[in-house]
């Protein structure tokens, strides 16, 4: 399934984007129906691919638990961000979140390493302290095939992927911890 969302980011800077540009209160503009639905439908311990636009994310998707291939027109910290803003992580597992790391032999483009950082940035704010774990570049071709969904942006730098795991939301409203 394709669902694409235009960003009002390209007209708007982001924070004017958001200020006018969502329908509900508190929620991040970029969480389109189709993409809430999916976090809610998620369990504790599902996983979601957020992945590049080279991914090969339709035919990825096709694997997943849903079957829903989901695109948005805005860079993976842009997603993360609006999707950490409401999904709680999983703090009873080793990691919270993968990203693709290139495989032995090849080394990380700074483009790369640049991508990574603001996906740290973009997760712990919203989830305090992680633990965001690389995984290598074939690996994660199939731990993506087992995630619950795939939501592609349009992130061009390289190895720009990552899975988040779904935790709960604890009795204070914040992810529930050990």
């Amino acid at each position: 399934m394709y669902i694409t969302h235009f960003s009002p980011a390209s007209l708007l800077s982001r924070e004017s984007a958001s200020s006018i540009m969502g329908l509900l209160k508190g929620i991040d503009p970029l969480l389109t129906a189709d993409v809430l639905h999916i976090l809610r439908s998620m369990g504790h311990g599902d996983k979601l691919a957020m992945v590049d636009c080279n991914f090969p994310a339709a035919a990825t998707s096709k694997h997943t638990t849903s079957g829903k291939h989901i695109i948005l027109s805005v860079s993976l910290p842009e997603v993360i961000n609006a999707i950490c803003s409401v999904l709680p992580l999983d703090f009873f597992e080793e990691k919270q979140a993968m990203y693709m790391a290139p495989q032995k032999g090849v080394e990380l483009p700074a483009a790369g390493e640049e991508v990574h950082n603001q996906m740290r940035i973009a997760i712990n704010k919203h989830c305090g302290e992680c633990q965001i774990k690389p995984i290598e570049r074939f690996s994660f071709y199939g731990e993506a095939k087992k995630c619950y969904a795939v939501i592609q942006t349009m992130e061009r730098r390289p190895y720009g992927n990552v899975i988040l795991i779904k935790g709960c939301v604890g009795p204070d409203g914040n992810d529930l911890r050990p």
